[in-house]
């Protein structure tokens, strides 16, 4: 009997060690020092991973800004219209087909949630009359809702907007 469970203990060390094999390989992407890849001398802050796309933020090009990177293809992919220099973008997600991103940028002490559609190449705040401090962002899976914390005299709850940006729940319900 010993030397089943001896046998039964090894086959699962043995399959626990080779099963994480594998695992780091997705982390193995190269290093460039002048910004063109995934991993950077620069900070990379927030990645969030959905499907083949992480999206991250990292201060690479002199002012905080948020990055896509194609692990498949492994390369970064062009974001026109979604950074902007006076502001510091941060804490982004990304839809499961790559279509949406969504993050917080700050501009003269004001924070606000964004979607950017990849598809339009086009941006917008997702609740501008919202008067509330924001952070945390994150798009469902289809795209089509954007959840956040949001933050009326100290109390933060969560908040959810359809892509419309039409209310869904918020702090009263």
């Amino acid at each position: 009997m010993q030397e089943v469970y001896f046998f039964i203990s090894l086959v699962a060390v043995i399959s626990l060690l080779t099963g994480c094999a594998g695992y780091p390989s997705l982390l193995s992407f190269p290093f460039d020092r002048g910004g063109r890849s995934l991993n950077s001398a620069a900070s990379e802050l927030t990645p969030y991973l959905a499907s083949r796309y992480l999206v991250f933020a990292s201060d690479r090009n002199g002012s905080q800004a948020i990055y896509l990177f194609d692990a498949i293809d492994r390369r970064l992919l062009p974001l026109p219209g979604l950074n902007s220099l006076d502001q510091i973008a941060s804490s982004p997600s990304i839809s499961e087909d790559g279509r949406y991103i969504v993050f917080t940028a700050s501009r003269q002490g004001k924070t606000a949630i964004y979607l950017y559609d990849r598809q339009t190449q086009q941006r917008r705040e997702i609740a501008p009359d919202l008067l509330a401090e924001v952070r945390n962002p994150i798009i469902s899976a289809d795209g089509s809702k954007v959840a956040f914390e949001a933050a009326k005299n100290g109390q933060w709850d969560i908040m959810i907007y359809d892509l419309s940006g039409r209310v869904l729940v918020n702090e009263n319900q």
